[in-house]
This record gives structure tokens, C-alpha cells and sequence, in this order.
């Protein structure tokens, strides 16, 4: 499309201003693109006030503009901005530099092993435009939804969640990121210690940090989060919410083990806290999985669970639908922060969800994911291991779309991922996963946003080929003369 328009750009002098350009058709016979490729071409030049596009005329040169607008002075934002009263408990600056990192597109050319959605090839793009097409044409798609949801996505989370969950606990978000800063800012004021599990997702530490809360590290091993320490970690803080991923977490991709998870509950409920579930990966456990274990708020019975999940990761970035689960006075209050933060998830978006899980098409769908990412997850894991034995590799996980990878010799990981790029790789660094100092470093490597296995092998091939010597370890004994 970038080429496209430049070639149109540069060939708008052939044109006198209110001139007509060739048709659609006439564009996509003599450059052989598609359809698509015009109109985004198009509409690229129309937004640059170059062309004017007339429905049912055509598109014309627009009139070329006289002056460039004097550039304002806006230095006086530095002052506006960096003056925080003394009193001020939640800072007005947002450190969100963890989170772009796994949201920035690499240059062209770089393999992206730092995204966090899947690729466009293991999106259900048919079924969703198939069910973002049937959901525009239901009675009232377009009318305003009630504030906590449809009542039939609602109550298709609530079986999903499971237990006794029922559809009345559940509020339909605008994903998990918007339902944990919900939950966050129902259960902890400014200014209170949370506490996470370290390592743990960055987006949950910059949603912390920009409600004036204070994160608070709790150790996880290859079990899940350490009872022992998370109940030490209560009552040296006095912490009213621990956020947890159960499932695959997330960079580790554990899953707690079965005799921690009623421990962390009665933990909790002896704290008088809550416990926020982020099942942010049950629909991608890989097809080695096994029976998945049941929800945390399934196993709840005094409403300590928040529950929090989203389609978003399994199907696409702007799917963007979740859903709350709770119990008790809390869902008052959740309710009540997402009306005013937001009104309600715009219902065309929520009918289009719900049509799309009730598809034949969407277990399918989780099926080919599960394969695929089982897949995936063996070759990278394979080619690192041949490419870079200086990586360890401690655990190997059965769901989620990242490998949680260590250097072996001691360093900064922010050389390891600039080495990285500069050999063509776009990796996450791991010191944005950790609120205080990390053990050593770590790199997190995902393997669902590449085209297919063979940019993983390549991946592991110029990481192998790069700047890294441990990478290729000379031979034991004396050098060959």
C-alpha cells in the first residue's frame, strides 16, 4: 500500500487541481494490485489533503494548500505538566515503556518475537467479519446496550468462568486491560501496596503505578506463586488485592500448582483481601495441555475471587471485548467505576463477540490455535537450543504464546535485546516484568505473532549468527595450530 501511494503521489503533477484520477478499476489493472490496495492507497492521499474523494464521482486532486500553519510554542507544557502539588497522590506521568515494547512494530525486515497478539494468519478473520456482518443486521445493533452487557454475553462468560458464576456477576469490558484497571481502581485506593507476582505482566505495573498504587513483589517458581511468601507479603503491607494469572501466567507460563491454589484463597480471605484472577490465556492452551484446571472464581464461595478474562488475545487486537466476574457489595462498585470511565462497550462490538463464539466456527477455531502453538512453541524452543545453548530455558509451558528465556552469563538484558535487533530479531526485555530489582536478567520470547515456524527457525538462526559468543562455544581442549 506504502509503495502505491508514493507511485500515485508523485504522479499527481500529471493532474490539473479538480482533476479527475483514473477510476478504481483502471488503478488496479495498470499497477496489478487488489481493490483493497487502492482504496488504502486512496484514502492515505485523502488524508494528506492531496485528493478528494466524491462517492459515486471519483477522486479528484484537491487544491494544493498555501501556507504551512505557524508552528505554536508549546514549551509551556513542560512547566503545565512536571508541577505536581505536594499533596498529589496519583502521578500525572505514565512510565508505559514496558508495554509499548511488546506493542511497537519492529523495522522492516526484523522478525517480531516481542508482540503479544497472534499473527494474522491464526486470526479468524472470516468468522469474525462473518459475525461482525450478522451482528449489524440484529434488531437494535445499534441502539445503546445496557451498562453492564448484553444479557447473552454475559451469560456466556458466566458459563465460561463457570461454577456458580451466573450472568448477573458478570460486567462486559472493553478487554482485560480496561477490566483490570476497573478492578484496580474498585480495590485499592491511591497510595495502597497491591501486591503481584514477580515476574508479572507490565501493563498490570503501569496500571498500578498510574492509579497511585504501589506494587508489591511476590515470588513465583515453577509451581505458581509461593504461599509461604505471599502470606508474609499480607501482613508486612497490610495489602488489601493480590493479582494473580493462575493459568500460563504470564511471562513464566506456570500454572499454579493444585495444592496452592485453595491456599492462596484462604490466604487471602484470613487478609480480608481480594484475589484478581487475570485468566487472560485459557483459550490458549496448547493441544499437549491436558484437562485445564477450573477457574479460581469457580472455586470461591466467599466472593474473594475478581475474575477478569477477554476474548482479545485468541482472536485479534481490536476485538477488543472481557468481561468482570464478582461477588457481593464489590460488583456495585465495579459497576459503577466502568459507567463512569467508559458508559458501556459499544454493542455492534459486543453483538459481533457474541456471534462469533456462538459460530460452529470458534471451537474450531481454538483447535487450530492449540496445534499451532504447540507447534510454535517446539521449534523455537528446539532452534534456541541449537542455536544458543548459552540460553536457559527452565520451563517449557503447555499454554500462553511466550518462552521465558535467561542468558547464561550475568548482564544487562537491554544489551541482549539490542544485540538482538541489530541481528534482525525483535525480543521483550524481561526488567520491565519485575516492580523491584530482578535476580539476573531475562528476555521474553513470543512465538504467535510470526508468519509460521520457518521465521522461527530463522529467528533462532541470526540470533545463533549475531553479536553473542556465548551463542557458538569453542570445542574443550587446546586450539587447533
Amino acid at each position: 500500500m506504502a509503495e502505491l501511494a508514493e507511485s500515485l503521489r508523485s504522479e499527481l503533477d500529471r493532474y490539473s487541481v479538480g482533476g479527475k484520477l483514473p477510476s478504481s478499476r483502471a488503478l488496479v489493472e495498470h499497477y496489478r494490485v487488489s481493490p483493497v490496495t487502492v482504496s488504502r492507497a486512496l484514502a492515505q492521499l485523502a488524508a494528506e489533503g492531496l485528493v478528494v474523494t466524491r462517492p459515486g464521482a471519483g477522486v479528484y486532486r484537491a487544491r494544493p494548500r498555501t501556507h504551512a500553519p505557524a508552528a505554536g510554542d508549546t514549551s509551556w507544557q513542560e512547566v503545565a505538566l512536571s508541577a505536581e502539588g505536594a499533596g498529589d497522590v496519583v502521578p500525572r506521568s505514565v512510565d508505559a515503556t514496558g508495554v509499548l515494547s511488546s506493542l511497537a512494530a519492529p523495522p522492516p525486515g526484523v522478525i517480531e518475537l516481542n508482540g503479544g497478539y497472534l499473527h494474522p494468519s491464526l486470526q479468524p478473520e472470516r468468522a469474525m467479519a462473518a459475525a461482525l456482518a450478522r451482528a449489524g443486521r440484529r434488531p437494535g445493533a445499534w441502539g445503546r446496550p445496557p451498562v453492564e452487557g448484553l444479557p447473552e454475553l454475559r451469560d456466556w462468560f458466566a458459563r465460561e468462568i463457570g461454577g456458580t458464576v451466573v450472568a448477573a456477576d458478570v460486567l462486559v469490558t472493553a478487554g482485560g486491560q480496561s477490566a483490570l484497571a476497573t478492578a484496580l481502581r474498585a480495590l485499592a485506593p491511591p497510595g495502597a501496596p497491591v501486591l503481584v507476582e514477580s515476574p508479572t505482566y507490565p501493563g498490570l505495573l503501569a496500571l498500578a503505578r498510574a492509579s497511585g498504587c504501589r506494587p508489591v513483589p511476590v515470588p513465583v517458581d515453577g509451581e505458581g506463586v509461593r504461599p509461604e511468601l505471599l502470606a508474609a507479603a499480607f501482613e508486612a503491607t497490610g495489602a488489601r488485592v493480590f493479582v494473580c494469572q493462575p493459568l500460563f501466567q504470564n511471562p513464566t507460563g506456570t500454572v499454579l500448582a493444585p495444592g496452592r491454589r485453595a491456599e492462596v484463597l484462604r490466604i487471602a480471605r484470613a487478609a480480608g483481601a481480594f484475589v484478581v484472577e487475570d485468566d487472560y490465556a485459557r483459550s490458549l492452551a496448547h493441544e499437549d495441555a491436558g484437562p485445564l484446571p477450573a477457574t479460581l472464581a469457580a472455586e470461591d464461595a466467599d466472593g474473594v475471587v475478581v475474575h477478569v478474562r477477554s476474548l482479545t488475545k485468541a482472536t485479534s487486537p481490536s476485538l477488543r471485548v472481557g468481561a468482570l466476574a464478582a461477588r457481593g457489595p464489590v460488583v456495585d462498585r465495579l459497576r459503577a467505576i466502568q459507567v463512569v470511565d467508559s458508559f458501556f462497550v459499544p454493542r455492534p462490538l459486543q453483538e459481533a463477540a457474541l456471534e462469533l463464539v456462538g459460530a460452529p466456527a470458534w471451537p474450531r477455531h481454538l483447535r487450530t490455535v492449540a496445534a499451532e502453538l504447540r507447534h510454535r512453541r517446539d521449534v523455537l524452543a528446539g532452534a534456541l537450543r541449537r542455536e544458543l545453548p548459552m540460553l536457559e530455558l527452565p520451563h517449557l509451558p503447555c499454554g500462553g504464546y511466550q518462552l521465558w528465556v535467561r542468558p547464561a552469563r550475568a548482564g544487562d538484558d537491554a544489551d541482549f535485546v539490542a544485540a538482538a535487533l541489530r541481528a534482525g530479531v525483535a525480543v521483550t526485555p524481561g526488567r520491565p516484568y519485575f516492580c523491584a530489582e530482578p535476580p539476573g536478567p531475562h528476555v521474553r520470547l513470543s512465538f504467535a505473532g510470526v508468519s509460521g515456524p520457518g521465521e522461527l527457525v530463522e529467528a533462532a538462526r541470526r540470533l545463533g549468527a549475531g553479536p553473542f559468543p556465548e551463542a557458538n562455544p569453542a570445542p574443550d581442549g587446546p586450539p587447533t595450530p
